[in-house]
């Protein structure tokens, strides 16, 4: 496989010039107006933050992106899944309200807000995986796959178990349903918190498997039947129902990996990874420590798994923040020094398996050409 193309640029920009125009710029420069929009669905695949944490890219670049949409004739949406574990996103009308809290709105993205699985994170599609090796097909939110094209806006940061979140974090862990979500982050099976239970029976009433009864009026659910789809967890209202077993690192970067090759494959797809408040944990916390390296700057590609390698490279040529987590562990006299900045941030991660996987199964090539813009 050939190198793929991966453009970048920083943040500094002479008076006059807006950091959205210089991402509007780089952008046209990797080629998105090579991509027929004319009245396609467009979805545009973003984080709208957990509330609490100031980390997340704001509202104004997604907007920058969907006006080129436009542009180019095709009809925009900003869109996400719900969210697997209690908060504010975890179900649609919690999730947009927390997106119009955090700036996400129709006039000052220039387009709707979609979430991709509805309203309980049950409206999803199973969808084939090529090449799938640990997961055959993969549950999808529905209007994700619905849209004709594909755009990731991801803001590229530390994770506390993947290293990093980027382009393919955000497809493949994002745009999985709940059923989804938990698939790739467990092989076990659900459990029932009685004291959390309140007999409402929606969980049983979302099961397809039959695994759920009711004793004492509180939920039981017959393992030997239960499929692990996750889908109760989605219909409790009162998060009585919780994963039994969460996965190993490298077995979740692998299924993360092969979840979003079922997003990307055989329609047109865009990637755009935005370097800047490099936070040492996801966006989905409620709060966002300091920022492990400074600003970097923006990347845009054709190929995720390019593109998510080129900004790990350019990370670790990054000096850290000495006051920041990643400061604070090289800092002490007995640091078992990793020479990864990921790893020095967050020290039991897995980060490299996601790339190698994703490389092994089609999705993408680890290398690529920079082309660094001004």
């Amino acid at each position: 496989m050939k190198k793929a193309k991966v453009y970048f640029t920083d943040f500094r920009t002479p008076v006059g010039t807006s950091w959205t125009a210089k991402l509007q710029r780089l952008c046209i420069a990797a080629g998105i107006k090579d991509i027929d929009f004319d009245k396609k669905f467009v979805a545009i695949k973003m984080h709208f933050g957990e509330l609490g944490n100031l980390s997340f890219l704001r509202p104004n670049y997604a907007k920058a992106i969907a006006d080129l949409v436009k542009e180019q004739g095709g009809l925009p949406f900003l869109t996400d899944c719900n969210t697997l574990y209690p908060g504010s996103r975890k179900n649609a009308l919690e999730h947009i309200e927390c997106a119009n809290i955090n700036g996400f709105n129709s006039i000052s993205t220039g387009c709707q807000i979609i979430i991709g699985d509805g309203l309980k994170g049950t409206d999803d599609i199973e969808v084939p995986v090529k090449n799938g090796e640990i997961c055959k097909t993969a549950k999808i939110g529905r209007a994700v796959m619905d849209a004709d094209i594909f755009i990731s806006l991801a803001h590229f940061k530390g994770h506390e178990m993947t290293g990093f979140g980027g382009a393919i974090k955000n497809i493949g862990m994002g745009c999985g349903s709940r059923a989804g979500k938990m698939e790739q982050h467990s092989s076990g099976k659900v459990v029932v918190n009685a004291e959390k239970c309140r007999g409402c029976r929606r969980c049983a009433k979302e099961c397809g498997s039959d695994a759920i009864t009711y004793v004492d009026n509180k939920a039981v659910i017959d393992k030997d039947i239960c499929k692990g789809c996750g889908r109760c967890i989605g219909a409790c209202g009162f998060d009585a129902i919780r994963n039994e077993q969460w996965d190993a690192g490298d077995l979740l970067d692998k299924k993360m990996a092969e979840y979003a090759q079922a997003v990307v494959q055989d329609r047109p797809c865009f990637h755009i990874n935005m370097m800047m408040d490099i936070s040492p944990n996801c966006d989905c916390h409620g709060e966002n420590d300091a920022a492990i390296l400074p600003n970097i700057g923006m990347a845009a590609s054709f190929d995720a798994v390019a593109l998510d390698q080129a900004c790990v490279d350019l990370c670790q040529k990054a000096e850290p923040i000495k006051n920041s987590q990643l400061g604070d562990n090289l800092a002490k006299p007995d640091w078992h020094h990793h020479h990864d900045h990921f790893m020095d941030s967050n020290p039991n991660v897995h980060w490299k398996e996601t790339l190698e996987h994703a490389e092994k199964i089609g999705m993408g090539t680890r290398e690529y050409e920079l082309i660094t813009l001004k």
